[in-house]
């Protein structure tokens, strides 16, 4: 298992088109992820539950990376909080 700290810098904080992105990023992997801020979590394959997270500029995302190709994973996704997120 891999965790991932990132705290989000858009001053839109956490909404569409970077859950898109996320999204898109866990379904091209086999391993689970998991996404938490505020005492809450997701799937990070669930739009609709990602955005109910309700996450803003300044909140910190840990993103849970547990699977067969976590190493990898968790290089996409570490990638894209340094570009998108």
């Amino acid at each position: 298992m891999i965790t991932i700290s990132h705290v989000i810098l858009s001053p839109q904080g956490l909404h569409a088109r970077p859950i898109a992105q996320l999204c898109r990023c866990s379904l091209d992997h086999a391993s689970a992820i998991t996404v938490a801020t505020h005492g809450n979590e997701a799937d990070a394959r669930d739009m609709v539950a990602l955005m109910g997270l309700d996450a803003r500029a300044g909140d910190e995302l840990i993103i849970t990376v547990e699977g067969p190709d976590e190493e990898p994973c968790a290089a996409a996704i570490r990638e894209l909080c340094a570009t998108a997120l």
